[in-house]
């Protein structure tokens, strides 16, 4: 019963998301093989196919790209930061303030960080973390995780990040899809971009 009630869920989603036109909010298109700045920070990705870029912004150090539209795929890049910053702009700093980067955050530590952000701003009761290894990131050591959750729309999704420290700052990269059908097909271009990222 379940799994009839989310993929019934999951195609009026995505009916919705046509009907709208697509990547509804996107601003712009970050074109294949053009290295692209992102999240108003040093980072930089070359992608191997066209995204949309939305014009929603969570944070001055978060960008979000998309391929089918943001309630079917997000990818969000956060770009330096800083001890003392959260990951994304707080919505009610007094009521629901969100968890911040330290100094003393380890590599190790990201994951909850994420969650915490996740549990906080988008009220979730189940995130799930589902694999943490060491993978080279942005040229250093880093982390790569995957992880599931159930957002406010009843959809299971699925997701996976890179991070690493440099300087003292946090670059991490994710990706957000509906864990049925869209997580698998984006996955891969997400994976491409995550291995183009580089620091100028």
């Amino acid at each position: 019963m379940t799994t009839t009630i989310n993929t019934t869920a999951l195609a009026l989603v995505a009916a919705f998301t046509l009907l709208a036109g697509g990547a509804a909010g996107a601003h712009g298109y970050r074109e294949q093989g053009k290295p692209a700045a992102v999240a108003a920070a040093t980072l930089v990705v070359t992608p191997s196919r066209d995204w949309n870029q939305l014009s929603v912004k969570r944070g001055k150090k978060a960008e979000v790209w998309t391929l089918d539209g943001e309630q079917l795929d997000q990818v969000t890049f956060y770009g330096g930061i800083a001890p003392g910053e959260p990951l994304i702009r707080e919505r009610d700093k007094k009521h629901k303030p969100l968890p911040t980067f330290t100094r003393e955050t380890l590599l190790a530590e990201v994951p909850g960080l994420l969650e915490s952000t996740y549990r906080t701003d988008r009220a979730i009761a189940s995130f799930t973390l589902l694999d943490a290894r060491p993978e080279r990131f942005l040229g250093t050591d880093g982390i790569r995780f995957a992880y599931e959750y159930v957002d406010d729309d009843n959809l299971p999704r699925k997701g996976e990040a890179r991070a690493a420290l440099v300087k003292g700052l946090l670059y991490m990269a994710t990706l957000d899809a509906p864990r049925l059908h869209y997580f698998d097909r984006v996955a891969p271009d997400f994976r491409a971009l995550a291995d183009s990222a580089t620091l100028r």
